[in-house]
Formats: structure tokens, C-alpha cells, sequence
């Protein structure tokens, strides 16, 4: 009696779901954008019950995979528990949706064997509507009720829907800014349930505010593809703590830079870390401001960059500020003064003089015991003060070095030549039967022998620069380098 095929479907029915094709018998025919259907191979039949034919539909994005970013599946009128013969389908933007409305609707019913019985993955057809193909649309019916996934303004079908159910997600706001390059969507995490690349941090999964311009995440904006951009978000934070954000050395080798785990890029964060400042003027609570200087410090330790090293003495003399208690006002205001000797930076020894005389009243013969001091503060600006002399030394250095280079590999390029001019002379003279041409091509090699050697000669007394141009003497300096020397 087991294999009556009445008694088959009766049970079936009972246990609210009805033996289906194998997914994997499946004729899976690519599709173009926008278009619908009804029943297999992208949606159920008959189910929970004969005639009861889920319909589906997929949007325009096209995963890197070839299948579709966004698909939808749209479920019978009147069928569930709480429902009725008049009552509209559902409408769902992606799987975990739908377990959670088979779950709730049909307790008792196979989740696995629901999804089996059809394709989840629709790919898509590349050229059928480059070359003309029209398309047969089936319409769907426009849900009444959206999935908890989806916001109540998501409720008309070509409407973009935030998978983390974000209704700040920026990619609901795309349509009013069509200017702006799109995003290319991976099979990492964008086809992951819940998660937003466009508001998602690919290294958490959680929901970031992209709303507000804010200090605490950062958007990778590398070129990817014609026209695309990779468009994945991190917390600050996040990557700090995966070493993917920051200075980090080994194989990664990130210097005050942003790892994007899905593209590969870098992305440079002193930029990033310079409107740090701005937001902190724009705000009045203190344990915000100090939030926002602490995250920079950990961004900016450790770089070799200058203006990291710039901002990162801005930021701790701001922290140290903020703890002696300074109002506000005076700690933006000293910011102010403090950038502006930033930008006007030393070129020169002069200079350098100049800002270590200022430094140096700080403590002066005038100095008394009433006058107020922070050490801390104290401290940051002879730090201050050497990192000035370094760069202003590593400048004279820079220049010493370059003008070496240049004149010595220019003496090398002339050596090269006479070497080849030599070897040219000797061949000639090889080639010489008559003792006149002989004694005349003789004196040619001798006198090039003789000019080289003065040359080589000249070469090693130009490498004496080696031990620095302080250590040359002023007369190689001057016949050689074209410097002259007081």
C-alpha cells in the first residue's frame, strides 16, 4: 500500500510540501535583465499544494559568478496559515526570507527539500538583448506585505532593497545620483544573506552609518572594472584590529594605508585622517573629540610619511590639551597657529634656526616659578623642534645626494665613452700596414691611455663624497661638484 500513488500524495500534502524534480535535473536557460516567470526552473510548483506556482524575477546588477545580484521570488496568493483567498503573495529579495516566512507559515514543512525542489541561482544571458531578443513577461503580482528584510518604502518591485534591511543604505539613494560610478558586486560577501556592500563592513558584517560624514569607516574606491568600483566598506576599528588598516609590516607592508580584502587596494588614510580635525572643531563633547584623536593615533603610529608624522604631533598635543582641561576654544585656536608653521615648513637652515629660538623661550632666563607649564606639552614641542632639524637635515642630504649621483654617473657615462673611443683606436691600428699610418694611430692610443687614466683618476678623487660633503675638500668640491665652499 506504501507505493499507492494516492497515498503518496496525501502525505505529501500533509507534511505541506509534494515530492519535486531533483534541482540538479534542471534545464537552467540564462535570462535577460528585468525578466519574470513563473514555476520551475526558478520557482516551486505546486506548492504547498496543487496549483499553488511561486513566480520569480530578477533585477539588472550580474554578479562576477554570471548569475544574478538581485532575484526575487514571489509566493502564491492565499496560501499559509493566517492567510486567504484574497489575500496578495509575498514578495522576497532573498533567501534567508524566505526560510524565515516557510518557517513561520509552514512549521512543519522541509526547508531543504523546498529549496531543492528549484534554482535559487538564475544566470544570466549575455547578448539576447544586444541582438533583438524580445522577451515574454509574465507579471508578478506587486507584494502587499514585505518580508522583515525589506522596508515599507521597498514595496514596488524595480525598487532597489537594502539586504541588511538599512533604510539609510546609500543604495537606495542611487536612482537620484546616477552620476556617481557604480559598485561591483563580488561572491565573497555580497552573497552572503543580510549583508550590504553599500553599508556593511566586508570585515564585521555590521550595519555602517554612511549617512553622516563620519571619521569611523572608510570606502574603498579603486577602479575594478570599465566604469566600476569596488565599493566595499570597512570600520576603521575593524581593519586596525585584522591588520588591515594602519602601519603594518611582513608581506602586507602597509604604511598609514587601507587593505581592501576584496580588491587588493590601498588606499591612502592620511587624507582620510585629516578631516579629523574638522570633525572635532565641529563637535562640543570633549570624550568624542578625544574618541576621534585616539582612532587617528592608532592610524598614524608608526608611519614614515612627513605629514603623518605632522598630523600625529598635532593629534598628541591635542590629547594632551584636552587632559589638562583646556577649553576648546584655546586647543583649536593653538591648532590653527600649529598648522600654519606646518605648512610654512623649513627649507632651509636659516629657518630652523628661527623655530628653535621660538622654542627656546618657552624656558627662558624670564621664566619663574608662577609661570604655567605642562610637561607633557613641553615635551611635544621639543619633539616638535627635532623633527624639524631632521627634516631640514634630510633635505641638505637629499640635495648632497642627487648632485653626487648626478656628477658621478656623468663622469662614469664619460668614461664609457673614452673606452669605447680606445677600443675603436686599436682596431685601426691593427689594421695598419705602413709604419707612418702605424706610428700615427700608435700615438692616438697612447694619448687616449694617458687621458683616461687622468680621468679614472679624477673619478676617485670625486668618490671621496662618500664620507659625506662636510668631509670633502673644498677644493674637490669645487673643480668636481661646482660647489663653492666659504
Amino acid at each position: 500500500m506504501s507505493g499507492d500513488p494516492v497515498e503518496t500524495e496525501v502525505l505529501g500534502d500533509i507534511n505541506g510540501c509534494r515530492p519535486k524534480e531533483n534541482k540538479n535535473d534542471l534545464i537552467l536557460r540564462p535570462v535577460s535583465q528585468d525578466e519574470s516567470g513563473e514555476g520551475l526552473p526558478y520557482a516551486p510548483e505546486n506548492w504547498p499544494n496543487l496549483g499553488d506556482n511561486w513566480s520569480w524575477r530578477v533585477g539588472r546588477r550580474v554578479a562576477i559568478t554570471g548569475h544574478f545580484q538581485d532575484r526575487y521570488l514571489y509566493s502564491p496568493r492565499g496560501i499559509g496559515v493566517s492567510g486567504n483567498s484574497s489575500r496578495r503573495g509575498h514578495g522576497f529579495a532573498s533567501r534567508l526570507s524566505v526560510e524565515r516566512y516557510i518557517q513561520s507559515e509552514f512549521p512543519d514543512a522541509d526547508v531543504d527539500a523546498f529549496f531543492a525542489s528549484f534554482s535559487w541561482k538564475i544566470p544570466a544571458k549575455k547578448s539576447s538583448l544586444a541582438q533583438g531578443h524580445r522577451i515574454k513577461q509574465i507579471s508578478c503580482p506587486l507584494p502587499s506585505k514585505e518580508t522583515e528584510e525589506c522596508s515599507a518604502s521597498d514595496s514596488q518591485i524595480d525598487r532597489v532593497v537594502c539586504k541588511a534591511g538599512n533604510k539609510n543604505c546609500n543604495s537606495l539613494s542611487v536612482a537620484e545620483t546616477p552620476s556617481l560610478l557604480k559598485s561591483m558586486s563580488c561572491d565573497i560577501c555580497c552573497s552572503e544573506p543580510q549583508f550590504c556592500r553599500d553599508c556593511c563592513c566586508i570585515l564585521c558584517s555590521k550595519t555602517i552609518d554612511t549617512t553622516m560624514e563620519s571619521c569611523s569607516y572608510i570606502k574603498c574606491k579603486a577602479m575594478v572594472g570599465d566604469g566600476y568600483i569596488c565599493g566595499h566598506h570597512a570600520h576603521i576599528k575593524c581593519g586596525l584590529k585584522s591588520y588591515m588598516a594602519g602601519t603594518v609590516g611582513g608581506i602586507i607592508g602597509l604604511d598609514a594605508e587601507y587593505y581592501c580584502r576584496r580588491c587588493d587596494a590601498r588606499t591612502d588614510l592620511v587624507s582620510h585622517v585629516e578631516r579629523f580635525l574638522q570633525l572635532c572643531q565641529s563637535t562640543d563633547c570633549r570624550d568624542d573629540i578625544g574618541e576621534i584623536l585616539s582612532l587617528g593615533l592608532c592610524i598614524l603610529r608608526g608611519s614614515r610619511k612627513m605629514r603623518a608624522k605632522e598630523l600625529l604631533r598635532h593629534f598628541k598635543l591635542n590629547i594632551a590639551k584636552l587632559k589638562t582641561g583646556t577649553c576648546l576654544e584655546e586647543v583649536w585656536k593653538m591648532e590653527e597657529d600649529s598648522s600654519a608653521n606646518c605648512t610654512d615648513a623649513p627649507d632651509n637652515a636659516d629657518s630652523t634656526e628661527g623655530s628653535h629660538d621660538n622654542s627656546d623661550s618657552i624656558i627662558s632666563s624670564e621664566w619663574t616659578i608662577s609661570t604655567p607649564f605642562d610637561h607633557w606639552i613641553e615635551s611635544l614641542k621639543l619633539e616638535n623642534e627635532i623633527d624639524q632639524v631632521l627634516q631640514a637635515l634630510k633635505k641638505s642630504q637629499e640635495f648632497e645626494y642627487n648632485l653626487a649621483e648626478e656628477k658621478l654617473l656623468s663622469h662614469k657615462n664619460y668614461l664609457h665613452n673614452l673606452f669605447q673611443q680606445l677600443d675603436k683606436e686599436q682596431i685601426e691600428l691593427g689594421h695598419q700596414s705602413s709604419s707612418t699610418g702605424q706610428n700615427v694611430f700608435l700615438d692616438n692610443v697612447t694619448n687616449r691611455v694617458d687621458q683616461i687614466k687622468r680621468e679614472v683618476k679624477r673619478l676617485k678623487r670625486m668618490e671621496k663624497v662618500a664620507d659625506g660633503f662636510g668631509m670633502t675638500p673644498k677644493d674637490i668640491l669645487k673643480e668636481d661638484f661646482d660647489l663653492d665652499v666659504e
